[in-house]
């Protein structure tokens, strides 16, 4: 027995077992068959079968990747041919291939993928980058490139970055066309920019097909256009482009990493075609520096030594032929670790194929890979150094440290302006030696170079151009019926004058282009329009626009874009007022009563002192106690008509007069002063005081028609809907106020402070109390993200800076018909507030006297107490001196 269990482990031990199961290096297969799906004659194609082959020479020439297993690779061309790519993605499942490297086509990878899920047989294409592939319903589909995710997040951020908000896609009507489209337009609305026209092109677009539609693009607003394709007809866009002069300056094109692509196969490029390209921005897919990377490309000479990619050119190598090569490696990799844990390469039949033995198709002889799932979760879980640097998946399925180089296409080549990364953004750093700081996605850190853009231009393109295409701009305009002056129609025509009409024709025509616009009067004409109503049809569509008298308001600022206020005008109260007449008691308004008692309080305080510090110098401060207290108020109060008769002695006496003396004249002359208004200048008195004594009392109040001031009062202020009296002319708001609350009238009208100034230069009788109590200001309104708003808000600086703004209003809002020159709505009485700081340097002075005293005193005191005390040895008892005298 002992014989067999020695004969067992020595089996074993020679790899012929191991507790049931055979060891690799005798099960482990002498080949593996795996697939390579693409087009030999696209641009991507005649790269990526030079890289897979020689990726494939390379692994089986390396005994340490697969443990003496070779790679067999069969190619399948699909000729460009969607139905071709699937009929010939299929014989590969009767070959037992246990990976597909490709499809190169992302519509075609759509279809297999469902065929790789079914069959277990994991797909890995270095080319299908359609952003829907990396999604959960294709679990056998691993992209090993970037996802065109990241390519349009980058675009997205370069849009923003020159400040642009619209763009216009060019793209192929395809599933790879489609779903690149949706993506950008997601990460674009991320910015708070859209593509307002999507111009799809078939797979198959002749020239007529491109001129057509280009035609149509260069009559619309938007001069940003991105052309996402990979298509042979992208280049004759440019060239069409170039011909209906499209490539001109102002435009600007950004091409994705097709053309990039394009260039480095076909490179050099004839003269005349490179023209077309000229000015353009591309991304190409970005790969550190590395030695394998340099090792690989001084080899591709001669591997591709008597094949020619554009004319005679010889195939130039690509970031797709980068990827292509590490394609082969991550998969032998992943066979290799697949092996060593037991893997078993075999299939089975599929028991829903079976049913259709005997078809002329034989569907029935693909069978499912046994080992598919392992093998997709070991490709995953690879982590290598390729031509293209690290080849990690993320727990996404997708290649960490996503990032793009941007592209300038200038001369007879290209310039790199830049990098993007997920991880930083935008840089002219290159993103491997930006992963050690912490990423900063802030608008300072975002860079590029400056590009040469079409035509040769150097300073960066608007963006966009009012359309050209003989359409005229409506603008809607509020036909009002009250204060003519801000904006009126000219009675039978269809003409406007009015303040805010000349500031906005004065504004456009500052625009550095011209804009055809039409003004269209809104509201019926006896009534004063909705300032809202307005705005919200321009989001319905009604008109591109809207001026006049329109406040900036929140709501409304959900609904359209505003120019830059071209005026303030805040909310404010306006009631009736009435001349006050001085009383009896008119002389003691200049001061608070908190004034009055603090100025009599440091008269007695400084009185009090003086006396301390003159008493036992001062003979005129002696006497008794009845005597020595009048002395005390008679000194205080005379000082302020500076008549005191008593003289000061000490030094301390007088340092704490001088002070004293200096408030006093202050406190004088600002009593006289303030005296002589009340007495001399008109006041106006109103039982109104501003908008919290409005909303406390019951009253009625008044507000302009249409206007969003009931709203305001309603929903912000909480007053009734039943105080609310809507006044339309401003003769009504003249006879409400009139009137008052208790004749039908209103105790107040609350309006805009614009229309209020113009109200109050011709009546006198009514006057604004309080405090403006809202901040806004007037503008135009613009569709939402519409480049107009903000050029107009330029063009509204501009006339402010030169003093057109002003002169605008003097010439419409400026009377003279009613002065309020001498009047005032409220007495302004002085408060202690106005002279705390006097008060505080003349308590200090006090303090700092009647301490210095003391001191003094204890001082002298001490000197002549010492020397009696040694002579008799007896404590003092008199109470006077030569120099001390103390009343006792």
């Amino acid at each position: 027995m002992k014989i067999i269990w020695i004969l067992v482990l020595v089996a074993c031990y020679n790899g012929v077992c191991l507790n049931g199961v055979t060891t690799n290096e005798t099960t482990r297969p002498p080949f593996v068959n795996i697939g390579a799906l693409l087009a030999y004659d696209s641009t991507i194609g005649k790269v990526a079968k030079v890289a897979l082959q020689a990726a494939v020479d390379d692994v089986n020439s390396d005994p340490s990747v697969l443990g003496g297993t070779k790679l067999r690779l069969l190619m399948k061309n699909s000729n460009n041919s969607g139905f071709l790519g699937i009929i010939e993605s299929l014989k590969f499942m009767e070959t037992d291939t246990v990976a597909i490297v490709g499809p190169q086509s992302s519509v075609t990878a759509h279809v297999i993928s469902f065929v790789a899920n079914e069959l277990q047989v994991p797909l890995l294409s270095y080319s299908s980058t359609d952003p829907t592939l990396a999604s959960l319903q294709f679990p056998y589909f691993i992209m090993t490139s970037r996802n065109d995710l990241f390519q349009m997040a980058a675009i997205a951020e370069m849009v923003e970055y020159y400040g642009w908000r619209e763009v216009i896609a060019i793209y192929e009507d395809d599933d790879y066309g489609r779903n690149g489209i949706a993506s950008l337009s997601d990460k674009l609305a991320a910015k708070r920019c859209k593509i307002p026209y999507k111009a799809p092109l078939p797979p198959t677009a002749t020239r007529d097909d491109i001129t057509d539609l280009l035609v149509k693009l260069a009559l619309s607003e938007s001069r940003i256009l991105v052309v996402h394709t990979f298509s042979s007809w992208g280049p004759d866009v440019f060239s069409v482009a170039q011909h209906l002069g499209m490539m001109a300056p102002g435009y600007v094109w950004i091409a994705t990493n097709w053309l990039s692509t394009h260039l480095e196969t076909n490179s050099p490029l004839p003269s005349d075609t490179m023209d077309d390209f000229q000015g353009v921005l591309t991304l190409r897919m970005y790969t550190p520096d590395s030695e394998l990377k340099r090792k690989f490309k001084s080899r591709w000479s001669n591997l591709t030594s008597g094949t020619t990619g554009y004319g005679p050119n010889p195939i130039g190598l690509s970031t797709y032929g980068l990827y292509a090569y590490d394609t082969v490696w991550l998969l032998a990799r992943a066979i290799n670790a697949f092996l060593d844990q037991g893997g078993n390469i075999s299939f089975s039949g599929n028991s829903r194929l079976a049913n259709l033995r005997g078809e002329h198709l034989h569907l029935d002889a693909m069978n499912i890979f046994n080992g598919g799932k392992m093998l997709r979760d070991k490709i995953l879980q690879v982590n290598m150094t390729g031509v293209t640097g690290q080849l990690k998946f993320n727990p996404d399925g997708n290649l960490i440290n996503p990032a793009y180089e941007v592209i300038n296409v200038i001369g007879s080549g290209i310039r790199k302006i830049g990098y993007w990364s997920n991880y930083s953004g935008l840089s002219v750093v290159p993103p491997e030696k930006l992963y050690s700081s912490p990423p900063n996605r802030s608008s300072s850190s975002q860079n590029l170079y400056s590009p040469i853009w079409p035509g040769q231009a150097v300073q960066k393109p608007r963006g966009w151009v009012f359309p050209n295409n003989g359409k005229q701009l409506r603008i809607g305009v509020p036909n009002r019926v009250s204060y003519g002056d801000f904006v009126s129609q000219v009675p039978g025509t269809d003409m406007f004058t009015g303040y805010c009409i000349d500031v906005f024709t004065d504004a456009i025509n500052l625009l550095p282009y011209a804009i055809p616009y039409k003004l269209i009067p809104y509201g019926d004409g006896t009534d004063n329009p909705s300032g809202t109503e307005l705005v919200s049809l321009i989001t319905a569509g009604v008109y591109d626009a809207a001026i006049g008298d329109i406040a900036i308001i929140t709501n409304r600022t959900r609904m359209a874009d505003f120019t830059q206020p071209y005026i303030e005008s805040g909310l404010v109260v306006v009631a009736p007022v009435k001349k006050k007449n001085s009383g009896a008691w008119s002389f003691l308004k200049p001061f608070t009563r908190q004034m009055w008692g603090v100025t009599v309080l440091f008269f007695i305080v400084v009185g009090a002192v003086v006396w301390i510090l003159e008493h036992r110098l001062n003979d005129e401060f002696r006497g008794p106690p009845r005597r020595q207290m009048i002395t005390i108020l008679w000194f205080s109060f005379s000082t302020w008509f500076s008549t005191h008769r008593e003289n000061t002695i000490s030094t301390l006496g007088r340092f704490v007069l001088i002070i004293w003396l200096f408030v006093v004249l202050i406190i004088n002359s600002s009593y006289t002063a303030s005296l002589t208004s009340i007495l001399t200048v008109q006041q106006l008195t109103s039982p109104i005081k501003g908008i919290d004594s409005l909303i406390s009392s019951k009253d009625p109040i008044g507000y302009q028609q249409g206007s969003f001031t009931r709203d305001y009062l309603i929903n912000e202020l909480g007053i009734q809907k039943s105080r609310l009296i809507s006044l339309k002319m401003p003769e009504d708001y003249a006879k409400a106020l009139k009137d008052g609350p208790h004749n039908g009238g209103v105790a107040a009208v609350v309006d805009e402070r614009a229309y209020i100034e113009l109200f109050l230069s011709t009546r006198c009788e009514f006057s604004i109390v309080g405090q403006e109590f809202t901040k806004n200001g007037w503008g135009f309104a613009f569709p939402r993200d519409s480049p107009l708003a903000v050029d107009m808000s330029t063009a509204i600086l501009r006339l402010s800076e030169n003093g057109d703004l002003q002169r605008i209003h003097d010439k419409w809002l400026i009377r003279s018909a009613c002065s309020r020159q001498g009047a005032k709505l409220e007495v302004d009485r002085l408060d202690l507030r106005s002279f705390w700081g006097l008060y505080l340097i003349c308590g200090i002075a006090c303090l700092l006297a009647l301490l210095t005293h003391f001191l003094m005193t204890v001082r002298q005191y001490i000197r002549h107490y010492s020397p009696e005390l040694d002579s008799s040895g007896q404590k003092l008892n008199t109470c006077t001196s030569s120099n001390i005298s103390f009343i006792c």
